[in-house]
């Protein structure tokens, strides 16, 4: 049975850092992309980053570009987005979804064939 299962949400100062973790089971990690979206009250579903599979390109959206970095470790299943300089733009529940390959286009959500539960992120003083 197919599953991923986001973790390490939670309440963080603006400033602040978190770790998400993404854990896969029932499919071989390495031949799935990654990708992280999140989704804030009353808005569209966004991508935020992905990985690809077997060559760990990394894409980023503009908005967390130089204090989000996404990787993943394969012998563990698991694949990490570490959040630095948080904003409270950045409150929402994060994603980690698995697409076979690498999609096309990594931000469009109907690429990606898993979907985990979501973990709450929010940035607040």
């Amino acid at each position: 049975q197919v599953q991923l299962v986001e973790s390490g949400g939670g309440l963080v100062q603006p400033g602040g850092s978190l770790r998400l973790s993404c854990a896969a089971s029932g499919f071989t990690l390495d031949d799935y992309a990654i990708g992280w979206f999140r989704q804030a009250p009353g808005k569209e579903r966004e991508g935020v980053s992905c990985i690809s599979s077997h060559d760990d390109s990394r894409y980023y959206a503009d908005s967390v570009k130089g204090r989000f970095t996404i990787s993943r470790d394969n012998a563990n299943a698991t694949v990490y987005l570490q959040m630095n300089s948080l904003k409270p733009g950045d409150t929402a529940v994060y994603y980690c979804a698995a697409a076979l390959g690498t999609p096309s286009v990594w931000v469009a959500t109907i690429a990606y064939d898993y979907w985990g539960q979501g973990t709450q992120v929010t940035v607040s003083s």
